[in-house]
C-alpha cells in the first residue's frame, strides 16, 4: 500500500480486514477511475505463485516521460526507459443482440504510442502508456469538462444578477394611505419568474395596486414581467383618473414589444382613501376576493381580456366600496393550484377559509399565514410563482 501512495501517488480507496483478520486494501491513480485490489493470497494458493510476474495491467498517463523521471525519483523501478512503439487495441465492442455476448464492432485499430514497464516492491511488472490518440482524447474530455464548468458558473452568475435585478421591479417603498393596511408578496419558483405585483401612488390618497401573471415562466416571462412593469410604470402618471385609457396604452405597447404569442393577465385596483371607493380592471385575471366584515365573499371577476394578444383592445371598469373592517386580496396561480400529494388543488375554497381564519391579522403576518398554508398543503417542490396582495380597509377620514 505504501508502494502505490507514497511512491506513485495513488490515492488509499478503502483499507478493510475481513475473514479472520485478513487484510483486504484498494488504491487508485489520482486521475483515473481504476482501483486496484491489494490482497495477501495465501501461500498454497495459485495466486500466490503469480507474485513477481508480469501482469496484465496497463496504466495510461499523458505523459509517460515525465512520470518516468518523477516515479524514479521516488524509488521506482523500470525495467526499460520510455520508448515509441505501434500499440493495437481492439475496437469498442457492443451485444449483436439480446442474451448475446459481446462482440468487437470492427477489427483492432492501431495508435501510435510511447510505453515503459516498472516494477512493485514485490516484483510485480506493469506496462506504462501514453497513446497519442487517447492522450487527445483525454484532454479535449478535460477541456469540454472545464469548459462546460465555466459557462454554467456564468450562467449560475448571471441568473444570481438577473434576479437581484427582478427584485428591485418589485415594490421598494409603499406610498402612503392612510385608511389601508396593505402588504405584498411574490415567492418565485425559479430563480426568476413571471409574477408582478406594485403600488402606485396616484395622487390626491388614492393607491394603485397591481397584479399580473406573464404567460411562462423563466427568463423569458421574466423579461416580459419587467416590459410590462416599465409600460405600466411610464404610462399611469399619464392617466391617473382615468385607469381605462391607462390600461388601453399599456396594452398597445405590450402588444407591439412583444411576440404575437406573449401576453399577460393584470388586475388593478384604484383605492380612494378619502372616499372608500375601489375602482378596479380585470384583465383575464382571477378573480379577486373581497372579504366583507360578515364574513361573506365577494369575487371581482374580468372585465376585459387579457394584454397583448390584441392590438384593439378595450376594458370596462367595475366598482365597489370598502368598508371598514373589509379586506381584499389579489393573487396569482400559483396560490390556488398548488397541488398536494392526491393531485387536488389548494383552490379558492381554501383561500377564502384562510382568509377568514387569519382574518384578524395585521396584512403582512396575513400573507405569511396564506403562504404558510400554501406550503404546508403542498409541501413538494414549489412549481409557480406565489403572489399575493392583501389590503384591509380601517376607518373613513
Amino acid at each position: 500500500m505504501r508502494f502505490y501512495v507514497d511512491q506513485l501517488g495513488f490515492e488509499l480507496s478503502f483499507d478493510a480486514t475481513y475473514q479472520a483478520g485478513r487484510r483486504w486494501v484498494a488504491v487508485a491513480p489520482p486521475d483515473g477511475s481504476t482501483v486496484l485490489s491489494l490482497i495477501q493470497p495465501k501461500r498454497d494458493s495459485a495466486e500466490y505463485k503469480l507474485i513477481g510476474r508480469p501482469t496484465h495491467v496497463v496504466l495510461v498517463t499523458e505523459d509517460v516521460t515525465a512520470t518516468y523521471r518523477e516515479w524514479r525519483k521516488r524509488g521506482v523501478k523500470f525495467g526499460i526507459t520510455p520508448r515509441l512503439r505501434r500499440v493495437k487495441y481492439a475496437a469498442p465492442v457492443a451485444p449483436r443482440a439480446p442474451g448475446q455476448s459481446l462482440l468487437p464492432q470492427s477489427g483492432p485499430t492501431a495508435w501510435g504510442g510511447v510505453f515503459t514497464r516498472f516494477e512493485d516492491i514485490d516484483g510485480n511488472s506493469f506496462t506504462l502508456v501514453s497513446i497519442d490518440e487517447m492522450s487527445r482524447t483525454i484532454q479535449a474530455q478535460r477541456r469540454a469538462a472545464a469548459e462546460k464548468l465555466e459557462a454554467e458558473r456564468r450562467a449560475a452568475q448571471e441568473l444570481e444578477i438577473a434576479k437581484e435585478v427582478q427584485a428591485r421591479l418589485f415594490p421598494q417603498t409603499q406610498p402612503a394611505c392612510g385608511t389601508l393596511d396593505y402588504a405584498g408578496i411574490c415567492i418565485q419558483a425559479l430563480q426568476v419568474g413571471g409574477d408582478y405585483y406594485d403600488f402606485l401612488d396616484l395622487g390626491n390618497q388614492r393607491l394603485g395596486l397591481v397584479v399580473g401573471d406573464i404567460a411562462g415562466k423563466g427568463m423569458a416571462a421574466a423579461l416580459l414581467m419587467a416590459n410590462l412593469q416599465a409600460n405600466l410604470r411610464s404610462q399611469y402618471a399619464a392617466a391617473l383618473d382615468q385607469p381605462q385609457i391607462l390600461l388601453r396604452a399599456v396594452n398597445q405597447l405590450f402588444y407591439e414589444n412583444t411576440i404575437d404569442s406573449a401576453y399577460a393577465t393584470l388586475f388593478f385596483a384604484e383605492f380612494d382613501s378619502q372616499t372608500h371607493r375601489l375602482r378596479y380592471v380585470n384583465c383575464g385575471h382571477l378573480p379577486a376576493l373581497l372579504l366583507r366584515s360578515d364574513d361573506t365573499f365577494e369575487r371581482l371577476g374580468s372585465t376585459c381580456t387579457v394584454l397583448g394578444l390584441f392590438k384593439e383592445w378595450d376594458c370596462s371598469i367595475g366598482e365597489h366600496r370598502l368598508l371598514e373592517g373589509d379586506a381584499l386580496v389579489l393573487y396569482t396561480d400559483g396560490v390556488t393550484e398548488a397541488f398536494n400529494e392526491a393531485e387536488e388543488q389548494f383552490g379558492e375554497e381554501r383561500l377564502m377559509d384562510a382568509l377568514r381564519r387569519h382574518r384578524n391579522e395585521s396584512s403582512k403576518d396575513l400573507l405569511g399565514s396564506i403562504v404558510e398554508e400554501v406550503r404546508r398543503f403542498s409541501p413538494r417542490e414549489q412549481q409557480d410563482d406565489i403572489t399575493l396582495i392583501v389590503a384591509k380597509c380601517g376607518s373613513a377620514v
